[in-house]
């Protein structure tokens, strides 16, 4: 009975199987229970393994529990049919040990695949719940930046936070994602994916889906930093643009160096051995190098700079929205570097947050302190600009360094952050939140760290200070250097085509007045009316 049921390697049995097709078990649960003949069918010295084997075929069965009533009726039903058969017709043979071993085997296999499909499949949900914290972020980005400039700009600014999402979300579904994780030859750009289909040899494949929701807020991280950076003087079409150009090119091409291998490609620097777990460089930094490129080619603000060299700080309007900002991008933190697992991996997500939210404060209590020093007061927007220098400094090293370094590298990220606004504002960069500061300098601190102070008790690797010598931090050093050329360098001349071309800038008159106004018709307080 049960011989005839079990055909290893047969996937129609295995379904039937799986299912719960236990009715060869029951004939033999029936037997036993007339008197163990299968098991005393069976050589001596194996009479008590038969007996063992027949519990744990029992107690595998894929019989969910809710079915012991009718499996009871099923095996009552089978014993008197059995009985009554016994004077027609000669017993059926009984199992052999091979037969058992094989029936098992067959169960443990089912199991196995039935246990990889749900733990894949917790992955993508992982991903997804990632993705979406992620997504979040964008508000956080939109508040801060509103926060740290002028009133009669903010309908502008929430404008391209919504739209740099938007056109960039289309853009990477249909060529950034190719270019990025597409099948290389070279390991310098993707030649295939463009328009994701979520299909896999022909067969839906919703893992694609989840892998690619989760690059495409990152690559809208990418282009929204850009936007603080030349917030209150540029041309609203000229910025989508540029969204476009980042999102379809700058961003994905470069990415695909580090991170390629994540999907179909194959990345020449990460085969080097370079670490950024999350986008310190590869999407910080690179954000922060176009913004860099974008404030050059822009100019400063009307009123920023005076002819004899003074430095007119130009205040923003709200600083509760951009606390909230700061906030919410730390809560969507705990998906960008955590989430970057995609998938359980033995719980190191949570390792992973931990490092994350130590660096996090470290920028925090050191931008705090720093200001405090410098200017006899605390300083609240570069206490929330600490804070943003620590997650993007953690961000490449947050899985290969332990808590104490995690908050070293926050407290370093801080002053590092601090320092560089000042040296920006002296060169005449006019930055109105630290975009390059926060992402492009800040990214390249962190993932210079993860040359310093990896430590092989995470991931194997040992940077400078643990006794791994120099190459690491050698290759950390080739990666910071070959974005900032690639980034700074193409967004270069994307800005340079923007302005001679259709215009970069909008008018004298058009900022004094407000973007608000100028560019989109409408205030965001009307019941202010305040142009500052």
């Amino acid at each position: 009975m049960a011989t005839s049921r079990v055909r290893v390697g047969s996937s129609a049995t295995n379904r039937t199987a799986w299912m719960g097709d236990n009715s060869g078990s029951l004939a033999l649960a029936a037997q036993l229970a007339r008197g163990g003949n299968c098991v005393a069918a069976l050589p001596g010295r194996f009479a008590r393994i038969g007996l063992v084997l027949l519990v744990v075929l029992a107690t595998l069965s894929a019989q969910p529990l809710w079915a012991g009533a009718a499996a009871s009726v099923m095996l009552q039903d089978a014993t008197a049919g059995e009985v009554l058969a016994e004077g027609t017709a000669e017993a059926s043979p009984p199992p052999t040990l091979e037969s058992l071993q094989q029936a098992l085997q067959t169960l443990q296999a089912e199991a196995a695949a039935s246990t990889e499909k749900v733990v894949t499949e917790i992955g993508w949900l992982w991903t997804c719940l990632a993705a979406f914290l992620v997504f979040f972020m964008q508000a956080g980005f939109a508040l801060v930046e509103a926060g740290l400039t002028r009133a009669k700009n903010c309908v502008n600014i929430i404008m391209k936070n919504l739209l740099d999402f938007s056109v960039g979300s289309v853009t990477y579904w249909m060529v950034g994602f190719g270019l990025m994780f597409g099948v290389t030859y070279n390991g310098w750009i993707g030649t295939t994916d463009f328009f994701v289909d979520g299909l896999k040899d022909g067969q839906p494949d919703n893992g694609e889906y989840a892998f690619l929701i989760f690059q495409t807020v990152f690559a809208a991280t990418a282009a929204t930093i850009v936007s603080g950076a030349m917030a209150e003087r540029t041309k609203f079409t000229s910025y989508l643009l540029y969204s476009v150009a980042i999102t379809a090119f700058v961003y994905p091409i470069s990415g695909s160096w580090a991170w390629g291998s994540l999907y179909n490609g194959s990345g020449w620097l990460e085969a080097w051995g370079f670490i950024d777990f999350a986008g310190s460089t590869v999407v910080h930094s690179v954000g922060g190098w176009a913004a860099l490129a974008g404030a050059i080619v822009i100019g400063p603000r009307i009123g920023k700079y005076g002819k004899d060299g003074t430095i007119t700080p130009i205040m923003g309007h709200s600083m509760p929205l951009a606390a909230l900002g700061v906030f919410i991008l730390w809560l969507g933190w705990f998906g960008f570097n955590p989430g970057s697992t995609t998938s359980l991996d033995d719980g190191s997500f949570a390792r992973v947050a931990v490092t994350t939210n130590l660096s996090a404060v470290g920028g925090v209590l050191a931008a705090t302190v720093c200001s405090w020093i410098l200017f006899k007061k605390p300083d609240v927007s570069f206490a929330l600009n600490g804070a943003l220098a620590g997650l993007v400094a953690i961000t490449a090293p947050c899985y290969d360094v332990g808590p104490g370094s995690a908050l070293i590298i926050g407290l370093i990220g801080g002053v590092v952050c601090v320092f560089s606004v000042l040296m920006f504002d002296r060169l005449r960069v006019d930055d109105p939140v630290g975009a390059i500061s926060v992402h492009g300098v800040c990214g390249a601190w962190g993932t210079l760290a993860a040359g310093l102070f990896a430590h092989e008790s995470a991931n194997g690797n040992n940077g400078l200070f643990f006794g791994g010598g120099w190459e690491l931090l050698k290759t950390q050093a080739l990666g910071v250097l070959v974005y900032f050329v690639w980034a700074f360098g193409a967004s270069l001349l994307v800005f340079l085509a923007i302005k001679y071309t259709i215009g970069l800038r909008v008018s004298e008159e058009e900022e004094v007045a407000g973007l608000d106004t100028t560019e989109h018709g409408m205030v965001a307080y009307p019941y202010s009316q305040s142009t500052e």
